[in-house]
């Protein structure tokens, strides 16, 4: 068994893996020296930070999950000084190893409605999906009694459990789901439309039908399909282990964490097949039943060399701090704690270009509502890419 958190086959392996007791990681970067990593807010630190997101109200704050089961919030300053506690269901999540409290997604209408949504873990055999709301006396609280479940996903492994949730241009929640876990997909998982593991899932959260709290898209590609569950909006993936839209184009990109060779980075088009557990990337993974047809190949792959193993997916980069860097997809290696560029290039061979050797376990990718780039890292730190401008 591999993989676990998404690659954690150790706890020991994010402790050995801090690389400084310093602010800043002072590595120059490979290919330019005119960026660099630094602590994003010194004064704060995390248990286990696993995902970053801005509810993009103008309120400039930032929103920080943790993996026992909390949620800390704080303003987007670098001389911040504490962050306080938002959600707090770490008393009904089992966390521990790729369990626990894993996305964290905020209504489009936020700042009206004070609608969020997460996933976690409630034992080491099912995911949920559930809405919480904000106070409405208090926007830095959320009410843990306002809960609204919308999926319950079974588990049969306690690994590969996905997690990401993120709403698309389109307005819809979208919802990473991995293969069930163990090696291998030994229950073929993500090749079976019958379940929701293994995919890209999307939802309407803005209505109901059928006694569900949520509805189907009317476009969902397996919406009245015999013998397939229509939430699923793509599918034959392993552990999609983040993912993000491009927010100028609405492209979905997703890293997926590979078996034993490769790591892959694609972009999701619906009703998309990429492949796993026939494919592990672009590799026969099921030499008796290797049959590629149909499926869609990742963008960009990569092997288990210098110490790359499991794939942490990233952001376009939108912001206007790096301008180096804008359009490239920054992106990182949760054990080696490698961070790339790849071009976002349609219709071509991508070019990748390795950015810094950090040394960091890399657990996530995060923006702020001006779309500048957070590293989540399981030091406890959250870091930032930072370009020096000439004079």
């Amino acid at each position: 068994m591999k993989n676990l958190f998404p690659h954690l086959t150790l706890i020991l392996i994010v402790l050995l893996s801090s690389c400084s007791n310093s602010d800043d990681i002072n590595l120059a970067p490979i290919e330019d020296e005119s960026i660099s990593i630094v602590n994003a807010f010194p004064n704060l630190s995390f248990s286990r930070p696993l995902d970053l997101q801005s509810p993009n109200d103008d309120t400039n704050r930032i929103f920080v999950v943790e993996q026992r089961g909390t949620i800390k919030v704080f303003k987007n300053d670098t001389d911040v000084a504490d962050a306080t506690t938002f959600f707090d269901i770490s008393g009904s999540v089992t966390s521990s190893d790729e369990l626990g409290l894993l996305g964290l997604a905020f209504h489009p209408n936020f700042e009206e409605n004070g609608f969020f949504y997460v996933c976690y873990t409630p034992s080491s055999s099912l995911s949920v999906v559930s809405r919480f709301k904000a106070m409405d006396n208090d926007p830095n609280m959320a009410d843990p009694n306002s809960e609204t479940l919308l999926l319950q996903i079974p588990q049969p492994y306690t690994n590969h459990n996905g997690g990401q949730l993120g709403f698309g241009p389109d307005g819809y929640l979208y919802i990473a789901s991995g293969d069930g876990g163990s090696g291998g997909d030994p229950d073929g998982n993500a090749q079976n439309l019958e379940n929701l593991l293994g995919a890209i899932l999307r939802i309407d959260v803005d209505n109901t039908v059928n006694g569900l709290n949520y509805a189907i898209p009317g476009d969902n590609p397996f919406l009245n399909i015999e013998n397939a569950r229509p939430e699923i909006f793509a599918y034959g993936l392993r552990n999609p282990w983040r993912f993000s839209f491009d927010s100028q184009n609405g492209n979905l990109w997703s890293g997926d964490v590979g078996q034993g060779e490769k790591e892959e980075i694609n972009i999701i088009e619906k009703r998309g097949n990429y492949g796993w557990n026939i494919l592990e990337g672009t590799s026969c993974y099921n030499a008796q039943e290797c049959d590629s047809a149909g499926t869609i190949a990742p963008v960009f792959e990569y092997g288990h060399g210098n110490n790359d193993r499991s794939v942490t997916g990233g952001y376009v980069y939108r912001g206007s701090l790096n301008p180096s860097l804008n359009g490239y997809y920054i992106y990182g290696d949760f054990i080696s704690g490698r961070i790339w560029a790849l071009d976002n290039v349609s219709g071509a061979t991508p070019t990748n270009k390795l950015l810094f050797e950090t040394n960091l376990p890399i657990a996530s990718f995060g923006t702020d509502q001006d779309n500048e780039l957070y590293i989540c890292s399981f030091d406890g730190k959250i870091y930032k890419i930072v370009e020096q401008r000439l004079p």
